[in-house]
């Protein structure tokens, strides 16, 4: 089977920075921690090859760390979505027009008027800032994309005959959304699960650049770039490079997401 052009680019992407984070793990150039004014703002260099920030702080060491807990909130955030939203969608599927059916819609619609920063406001208003707060707020937003998703793909294949089949026969809902229908949606969860990682980066170094994410002292691509923001005069290498990281990881997954897509989709396997 051939891969999508897209899909090699994005894994290739992709893989660059999950290897930079798990590497940050035992190694980094600098220490991330250590504050060295007399080298604060320097240019990139062969001492630091992307420069200091104002605190005379390694910037790639940086880059290293928060690739770390941009992924870790993202991964920790869509597996939340999934695994409420892939259960709601299938059980309002199985009930298609009844009140429970019903039910879990309205709630969706009402979990999709709060965009992730606004549930993260309220969060931080009870429990203060944090990743782990950070990453409840994303995992909540994901919750509804998952079950419209997934309750969409059901009812296709619940009018399917080997459907009907499966219930003369006398077999439960719940087996055969477990045993039938969710093996048939795996293909839409998995491209929807990269592109909701995708979203999850955005929306992390969103919510740690208005200072809802992860906290000081732990490095993170959104507060770097909020950091310099008042620096950017005289130092835009402070800005450019956790710029193009989150725009290099997002652009990866994005491109995973389309390749799984030309991948799995059987009618695009057809075409071609």
């Amino acid at each position: 089977m051939k891969w999508p052009v897209a899909l090699i680019i994005g894994l290739g992407l992709t893989v660059v920075f999950v290897l930079a984070a798990l590497l940050s793990f035992v190694w980094t150039p600098h220490e991330v921690e250590a504050l060295n004014i007399a080298a604060k703002l320097q240019k990139p260099g062969s001492a630091h090859l992307l420069g200091t920030d104002h605190f005379g702080r390694d910037i790639l060491s940086m880059l290293m760390v928060g690739a770390r807990t941009s992924i870790a909130v993202a991964v920790v955030a869509v597996g939340i979505g999934m695994g409420l939203g892939v259960p709601l969608g299938l059980l309002a599927a199985a009930r298609h027009g009844s009140w429970l059916d019903d039910l879990v819609m309205r709630g969706n619609d009402l979990v999709f008027a709060f965009p992730s920063l606004v549930i993260a406001i309220l969060i931080t208003a009870v429990f203060g800032p944090s990743a782990l707060n950070a990453i409840i707020a994303i995992g909540i937003f994901n919750m509804p994309v998952f079950a419209r998703v997934t309750r969409g793909g059901a009812l296709s294949v619940w009018t399917l005959d080997y459907i009907l089949a499966a219930r003369v026969a006398g077999k439960s809902r719940l087996r055969i959304s477990l045993e039938h229908i969710l093996p048939n949606i795996a293909n839409l969860l998995i491209v929807q699960g990269t592109i909701q990682f995708s979203l999850g980066i955005l929306a992390e170094a969103g919510l740690s650049y208005v200072g809802l994410g992860a906290q000081p002292p732990l490095p993170s691509w959104g507060r770097m770039l909020a950091d310099s923001q008042t620096m950017i005069s005289f130092a835009p290498h402070l800005a450019i490079f956790p710029g193009l990281a989150i725009i290099a990881t997002v652009l990866g997954l994005n491109l995973i997401g389309d390749g799984l897509r030309d991948l799995l989709d059987p009618r695009i396997r057809r075409e071609r």
